[in-house]
């Protein structure tokens, strides 16, 4: 099993760009990984439903072994996404970062909208 140092979301997303398959039309690689996003997100919530609905919500370390590898699926294809629109996913996280702070700052947190 390889091993890796603590990293930053940049080393990651480079790490990330590397198993990346390389396609010939930008667009249908956005639209890939976009519906990548989606696709691996529902695996994780089928697992989640899984565990509320056959173990009472009882989580086991089999049952966070397989989340933490369907919610690192999740993690590439947003990488690689924000990659293929030039994004840096350090400042993504400081962006989003700084945006929730300020929500709760402004106490609306738990509202709904993009621009509350």
């Amino acid at each position: 099993m390889l091993k890796y140092k603590l990293m930053t979301f940049d080393e990651y997303q480079k790490l990330a760009l590397t198993t990346a398959v390389e396609y010939d039309d930008p667009t249908l690689a956005k639209t890939i990984w976009a519906m990548g996003i989606a696709g691996e997100a529902g695996e994780v919530i089928e697992k989640w439903k899984k565990i509320i609905a056959y173990k009472d919500g009882k989580v086991n370390k089999s049952d966070i072994d397989e989340l933490s590898k369907e919610l690192g699926d999740v993690v590439w294809y947003v990488s690689v996404l924000a990659s293929s629109l030039g994004l840096s996913f350090n400042q993504i996280m400081k962006d989003n970062v700084k945006k929730l702070a300020d929500r709760k700052k402004r106490n609306v947190i738990k509202g709904s909208g993009n621009y509350r």
